[in-house]
């Protein structure tokens, strides 16, 4: 990934966008060209590795090469207008851009096809994702030869982490300015995502 120095995702921001881990697409090499399968996935520390699964009928988990394989991790993305820049007033000379956050995970995959594996990672994933609801559903809510059932019909994948590229953009290259002017206008939209873009455009303006 093209990541120009004034771009590149600070160690503290890499490391929280990678705990937070997400929905990602993992992009495989094989024999009949590149195999991608979205699907959520999360970062287990302790064993440097994402974790995800997919269904048992889904042939990324087969044959796995020896080559990497990549995990993509958006984070939140916003267009930018011109219409936000203090410089669209000076001088006119500014165009449309996209702000965003996102990470490249490399690593080599491993399929495991043991229940009691995918039983635990289920059950974080879960967990993990139902956390701030009021009443939160656990997999222990659902019969449980229902749940044997449904892990016996999936396959867990775990992407060996042996390198991460990470990429902010986010006005870095601006005029503080005009970074100020989006953090307003993307801030005044509503848009969900565009609040989230002027939040991390705060942080990476703290970490500067």
């Amino acid at each position: 990934m093209y990541v120009p120095s004034h771009f590149a995702v600070p160690a503290n921001r890499q490391a929280a966008l990678l705990a937070g881990g997400g929905f990602a697409h993992l992009v495989t090499p094989t024999a009949a060209g590149l195999l991608s399968t979205p699907l959520p996935m999360l970062f287990d520390a302790e064993r440097n590795a994402l974790l995800g699964h997919v269904a048992r009928n889904n042939p990324h988990w087969r044959d796995l090469p020896d080559t990497e394989s990549l995990a993509i991790l958006t984070g939140p993305d916003a267009y930018v207008s011109p219409g936000f820049y203090a410089s669209k007033r000076e001088h006119g000379r500014v165009v449309p851009t996209w702000n965003y956050e996102v990470l490249h995970v490399h690593g080599r995959l491993v399929a495991h096809d043991d229940v009691e594996w995918l039983r635990g990672l289920v059950t974080r994933l879960t967990d993990a994702h139902e956390a701030n609801r009021d009443e939160p559903w656990q997999v222990t809510d659902a019969p449980d030869r229902f749940i044997d059932g449904q892990l016996r019909a999936i396959v867990g994948l775990e992407l060996v982490i042996s390198r991460v590229e990470g990429k902010a953009k986010l006005s870095q290259n601006r005029p503080e300015a005009d970074q100020e002017g989006v953090i307003a206008g993307l801030s005044a939209t509503g848009e969900p995502g565009d609040a989230e873009v002027a939040t991390a455009m705060r942080w990476a303006r703290a970490d500067a």
